[in-house]
């Protein structure tokens, strides 16, 4: 699943153009390395307790980098809720499972919607809750009790679906561009069961699309044109009127004669 993200991840920030792009939540998965802006960041609420969370060491990381001729983006300990950031100054903005974790979802999409500028991007990857693997998530609380389950980690926090994500973000005044499902097999612990049911990501991408495990979707925050009405300084030359032509008329005397 991740390698799917990471592919769609770098096919949407590739043709995003600008000057500041900035990545929230989940410092392990490089969402911003295909993006050519000069200036990123990268910014985490907490350090995460998860070892599979973790980003590398930070010389492997420059090491990486460099390799590939890239530039990593700066690290900022901020809440996704409050970013540290003026209004209407970032160009990309990327959420890669950031909503399902965070405190306050629609909080840090207001958020994102005020750092955005006008016609600025967000890319936003989220797990599906109609899914199999959404059902699995469903079904957690009952697997452990029954002392199953074990042996596959949970997903944490809130799943968000692709409607209930849509209308959010129509709500505040955003397009949705592109959008995908992929990783139709179940979620299952062992790598053998997992290529056995391979053939189900070909598969499901043709027949059930709308089943995948996660989704990955591209929005363009969109602005209303306004007319500025200036003060009225100045009055208009109002247009000089034509002299009228007044007829005289003598008394004691006909008109019409000469």
């Amino acid at each position: 699943m991740r390698d799917w993200e990471q592919a769609q991840l770098d096919r949407l920030v590739a043709d995003v153009f600008g000057f500041h792009a900035l990545q929230v939540g989940w410092p392990a998965l490089p969402a911003l390395r295909a993006n050519r802006m000069p200036h990123r960041w990268l910014v985490d609420a907490t350090e995460p307790a998860d070892a599979a969370l973790r980003p590398p060491p930070g010389l492997q990381l420059r090491n990486a980098a460099a390799a590939l001729g890239q530039v990593l983006p700066v690290s900022v300990l901020a809440d996704f809720d409050a970013l540290p950031f003026p209004s209407q100054s970032l160009d990309l903005v990327v959420l890669p499972h950031t909503l399902e974790f965070a405190p306050d979802p629609h909080g840090t999409l207001r958020e994102v919607e005020r750092v955005l500028m006008p016609e600025g991007r967000v890319v936003i990857v989220g797990y599906n809750p109609a899914s199999l693997l959404g059902l699995r998530h469903r079904a957690t609380p009952l697997l452990q009790r029954l002392g199953r389950g074990g042996d596959l980690a949970a997903l944490h926090g809130e799943l968000i679906g692709w409607r209930r994500l849509r209308d959010w973000l129509r709500l505040l005044g955003f397009e949705i561009e592109q959008g995908r499902f992929g990783c139709y097999r179940p979620p299952l612990a062992t790598a053998g069961w997992l290529e056995r049911h391979a053939w189900m990501d070909d598969t499901g991408a043709r027949w059930w699309p709308v089943l995948g495990s996660a989704y990955v979707l591209k929005a363009v925050k969109r602005v209303r044109g306004m007319r500025l009405i200036g003060a009225g300084w100045k009055r208009p030359r109002s247009a000089s009127a034509a002299p009228a032509v007044v007829g005289q008329h003598r008394s004691g005397r006909d008109p019409s004669s000469p």
